[in-house]
């Protein structure tokens, strides 16, 4: 199922009942999939009897409730799928929520590389279509025509049919996300792969409304299920379509503005120095703290200063540091579009910007960046 490989809602932010937790990853059930294992069951029940006339109504609808309740591990597989190559990655994954239309492995920040964000979107249909060959595997062993060998059956395409149908490039399907990480490769930016997707889901949802009205057109049997699976699926496509290119627009860097218009200026201080006196120091601009060997130690970090300084104001500051690494550091150099990227999509708050020798030359924060792009 469609996972979202960018940074989630706040975790409060939606409930759900916790089944469980994967390497620390919640995984929640979200009331709205008692509502989607409802409509399958329904529509389930029926076609077991049409396709085996002597089963009876109570043996068809526990089969079917099997087959609901096998669909969503397999939906669960899948997110699992995305959420270990992104932890593999050593991208943090806030939760797994089971829902309406399947499932999202949720990421804590955007993956930074277009290869990271392939393969971990690519990764859900994989396990997809392992799970489809495993069931099929399994119905030579099992007798033919029979209960059993019906809900296997099913299983088994229906993982086919969530894997195929992941992998149909476009927006907000896995599909999209590999297509966009290969335009994004391509072209150096992932606004320009995004819209590409953007149009490949566009495309898929035409698709989609040709194959219902085809149903129709040709009184079909499935013509009204195909239908309502139809109108579903487009209106998925379009509000997903819809999300990520507003997200491109919340990102675009103003022509107009400059990086040194955002930094503050950077002051470097000792790392023995008060806590509380740095914090004095810290006002308007960023604090570099350096070991007497020159060595930095990090960035001031406002808050955990503040915290220690109400309790013990004549610690060292360096107790109250925001270690410089690769993730908060940005190059003067760098697009202004590839600083929106590296700052919206990372968990630190403020970033040290450095010139082409690696000497700081000032400190941006991401409330000031965020107040420039929403003033653009």
């Amino acid at each position: 199922m469609p996972a979202a490989s960018s940074p989630a809602a706040p975790a409060g932010s939606v409930s759900g009942l916790l089944l469980l937790r994967v390497r620390g990853v919640p995984v929640l059930l979200a009331p709205s999939w008692w509502l989607i294992s409802l409509l399958i069951v329904a529509l389930y029940t029926p076609l077991v009897r049409r396709l085996l006339p002597d089963t009876g109504l109570a043996v068809s609808a526990l089969l079917a409730a099997a087959f609901a309740l096998l669909l969503g591990v397999s939906v669960l597989l899948h997110e699992l799928g995305h959420c270990f190559v992104a932890l593999r990655l050593g991208l943090p994954v806030r939760r797994i929520r089971l829902q309406f239309l399947g499932g999202a492995a949720e990421l804590v920040r955007t993956p930074a590389k277009a290869g990271q964000e392939g393969l971990i979107a690519a990764a859900g249909p994989a396990v997809s279509l392992v799970l489809a060959a495993f069931f099929a595997g399994l119905l030579p062993l099992i007798e033919p025509r029979g209960v059993l060998w019906l809900l296997v059956a099913q299983v088994a395409v229906a993982n086919a049919v969530v894997g195929a149908f992941n992998l149909l490039p476009g927006l907000p399907l896995d599909g999209g996300r590999v297509l966009r990480a290969a335009v994004w490769a391509v072209s150096g930016r992932r606004a320009t792969g995004t819209r590409a997707a953007a149009v490949g889901g566009t495309l898929v949802a035409v698709l989609l409304a040709w194959w219902a009205a085809a149903g129709l057109l040709a009184g079909s049997d499935d013509r009204w299920l195909r239908l309502g699976a139809c109108v579903i699926m487009i209106w998925f496509i379009a509000m997903g379509i819809g999300a990520e290119l507003a997200v491109v627009g919340r990102r675009m860097w103003p022509p107009e503005l400059r990086l040194a218009e955002l930094t503050r200026p950077v002051l470097q201080l000792p790392s023995e120095s008060p806590v509380a006196d740095a914090l004095a120091a810290s006002a308007g601009r960023g604090v570099v703290l350096v070991r007497a060997d020159g060595v930095a130690v990090g960035l001031l970090d406002r808050r955990t200063a503040e915290e220690l300084a109400r309790v013990s104001p004549s610690s060292p500051a360096e107790y109250a540091t925001e270690a410089i690494t690769a993730e908060n550091v940005v190059l003067d150099s760098e697009s202004g579009e590839e600083i929106v990227e590296r700052v919206l999509s990372t968990s630190a708050w403020q970033f040290l910007v450095v010139d082409a020798d690696g000497r700081p030359c000032g400190v941006l924060r991401r409330e000031d960046l965020r107040a420039a792009l929403d003033a653009g």
